[in-house]
């Protein structure tokens, strides 16, 4: 492993910093029992492979400004099997139609191939298929499906670059990340809504996030930990391979396939910078009063004690989005009164009942305990759960001539769907 002990700023106000985002301002008064908790040490690529990125996570922790220039050889021939291994058998193919089970019939040989052409520079990624999966609201929301080559490489160079962004992602981001999960940024959330002075919660809702990440910001973050041109220049390949839709090939200039196994990390590495630090500095530099952050993958909830923080902060955030081109929903993004004195303020204003937000399919309320104490109550939203149920029964209607231990697997995959992942297909 070599390394280049400097590193050049992306994007300012932008200070490396672990702190945690969730207990209020400065960081203080963790959600207890996660968000001050140490992650794993990367995305496995599968189990039953050694792990050799625990010095590459030391250094990374050593050195926040370290830039590592030898990282592909990381990805080897047992890392990409265990990244084979690790993708489900029944998911659907991309555009070269390979399944799980026909490249495993030669694997061996298939995964010699790949690893050499990915060591000489002769690895081309492919175009992703584009389909669309229905969204609780009613629209549906494009996904991305890589081909099978293509997802196991992902896996692999996923692994390898968790190795170093772990050590520099915040506490409060939770999305896809190793030893975090949904429920946890959950808990989080009420945690620090129920302990901090927070009145005004800001809903963010970033408009088609994954359709508007700019390649060459991207490209930029990762260079601020990452030099090893080959490693490079293997994700530009994915993010400019194009879709194939209905047989037509379109060029990507923008955007990471939703859906591809490499897309929820580049997410992280971009709102990383663009959100998460900036977010930090605002809260150490311009908050009056209390400031609360929860990210879970695009989705982010920020909780504030004065009102006044709060539209500054939206205001601000409008602008520095704008840089780096992604732009908050107009219809979406919602700033309400909700918190310990919501209720109390609201009915002496005569404006009824707190209003309401939704995340991570719960929908959030304001209410009181036995005791009269204030606490955030947590309810699955109805639009989500009908949803989830359509797409069930319409599911289960398709597969009912399938063997039962094959539609007892697939419905034991809508665990996933608790994790962030869609059910197997």
């Amino acid at each position: 492993m070599r390394e280049v002990r400097h590193a050049h700023s992306t994007c300012e106000p932008a200070e490396q910093s672990r702190e945690s985002g969730c207990g209020g301002g400065g960081g203080k008064g963790v959600a207890k029992g996660n968000t001050a908790s140490e992650t794993r040490s990367g995305r496995r690529a599968g189990s039953g492979v050694s792990n050799p990125l625990v010095r590459v996570r030391q250094a990374a922790r050593r050195d926040r400004k370290m830039r590592f220039t030898a990282l592909l050889h990381h990805v080897d021939l047992a890392r990409l099997e265990a990244a084979f291994r690790a993708v489900r058998p029944k998911a659907a193919p991309g555009v070269d139609g390979v399944t799980w089970e026909e490249y495993e019939q030669d694997l061996q040989r298939n995964l010699v191939g790949l690893h050499d052409r990915i060591h000489s520079g002769r690895y081309r990624a492919s175009p992703s298929r584009r389909v669309y999966i229905a969204k609780a609201d009613g629209r549906r929301r494009p996904l991305g499906i890589a081909t099978l080559e293509d997802k196991i490489v992902q896996r692999a160079v996923v692994e390898v670059l968790n190795a170093v962004f772990e050590e520099d992602f915040v506490n409060f981001s939770y999305g896809f990340r190793p030893g975090r999960s949904q429920h946890m940024a959950l808990d989080a959330l009420a945690v620090g809504i129920q302990r901090k002075r927070v009145n005004w919660v800001l809903d963010l809702d970033i408009k088609e996030f994954f359709s508007s990440l700019n390649h060459q910001w991207l490209v930029r973050f990762l260079e601020y930990r990452i030099a090893d041109k080959r490693l490079l220049r293997l994700i530009e390949k994915w993010l400019r391979a194009g879709v194939v839709e209905n047989g037509e090939w379109a060029e990507t200039t923008v955007g990471s396939p939703q859906g591809a196994s490499a897309s929820p990390l580049l997410a992280n590495v971009y709102l990383h910078h663009v959100f998460d630090l900036w977010a930090q500095w605002w809260r150490n530099h311009n908050a009056h009063g209390d400031v609360i952050v929860v990210r879970f993958a695009d989705d982010a909830i920020v909780g504030f004690q004065a009102e006044d923080d709060a539209r500054r902060f939206l205001a601000d955030l409008r602008e520095r989005f704008a840089k780096f081109g992604l732009e908050l929903h107009p219809d979406k993004t919602r700033l309400i009164e909700f918190g310990w004195f919501a209720a109390v303020n609201r009915s002496r204003r005569g404006e009824g009942k707190p209003e309401t937000f939704s995340f991570l399919g719960f929908t959030h309320l304001c209410a009181t305990g036995k005791k009269g104490f204030f606490w955030v109550r947590r309810v699955t939203d109805k639009r989500r759960m009908a949803a989830n149920l359509r797409e069930i029964n319409t599911e289960a209607k398709r597969r009912r001539h399938q063997p039962i231990p094959d539609q007892g697997q697939w419905l034991r995959s809508f665990d996933a769907t608790t994790q962030g992942r869609s059910p197997a297909r």
